[in-house]
């Protein structure tokens, strides 16, 4: 026969603590009893905007005032009356822009020549500082930075002469002409606003003269 046995179910002295738990508990634990209390944006908010509205346009962060360059372009159109005034504040945004139109008129004509423009450009500069410097002496006040911007601002006749020659055939007498009235107009403006922001400039203003005839006819050149 079998035997049978009586097996009687195990139970634990003591149920297992994280089984028992209280619902009503729980149900006033999970509830919130106020809400939530954020932070108000609005204030926030109105400081943000009126701080993105108070800042400077990204242009006039960089350096770059367009109004002067408008200023002082229009200032090169008129060589027989040029303020000076303007051109006290020397900038290389406007200089840059020139050459870079510069570069791009003789690209129309099939000429690559912005590693030259450019470094034409530089050696001018520091041609018409020493050149300066050694005439005036301790009281030559011309800078190198100077140079640079008033001769780029003086290479508006020359972008002139870039964009004629598009349209005016080669080799005539009719480029010519241009050639030597623009010229001449870019040689004007440069010594004048030389020696009326330089010191000692009136004692040396012909040879100045002849210094910036040099540049701009080496310039007329590559046209």
């Amino acid at each position: 026969m079998a035997k049978q046995f009586n097996v009687r179910p195990v139970r634990s002295p003591n149920p297992l603590p994280f089984l028992s738990f209280d619902v009503n508990s729980a149900a006033a634990s999970t509830s919130f009893s106020s809400a939530p209390h954020f932070p108000s944006t609005a204030v926030a908010g109105g400081i943000g905007a009126a701080g993105f509205d108070d800042e400077p346009p990204l242009l006039e962060e960089l350096g770059i005032n367009t109004k002067q360059i408008y200023q002082k372009t229009l200032s090169i159109l008129n060589p027989i009356r040029v303020n000076h005034h303007l051109h006290e504040d020397a900038d290389l945004s406007g200089p840059f822009l020139f050459l870079i139109a510069f570069g791009l008129f003789q690209l129309l004509a099939g000429k690559l020549h912005f590693g030259i423009i450019l470094g034409w450009m530089t050696m001018a500069s520091m041609f018409l500082y020493v050149i300066f410097n050694m005439l005036a002496g301790r009281n030559g006040n011309l800078d190198m930075y100077k140079c640079l911007s008033l001769l780029g601002y003086c290479m508006l006749p020359i972008v002139m002469l870039s964009v004629l020659s598009l349209f005016v055939p080669r080799g005539g007498y009719v480029i010519m002409a241009l050639t030597g009235v623009l010229v001449i107009w870019a040689t004007r403006v440069c010594t004048r606003l030389v020696v009326e922001l330089a010191n000692c400039g009136d004692e040396h203003a012909r040879l100045i003269e002849y210094a910036c005839f040099l540049i701009y006819m080496l310039f007329s050149m590559l046209v």
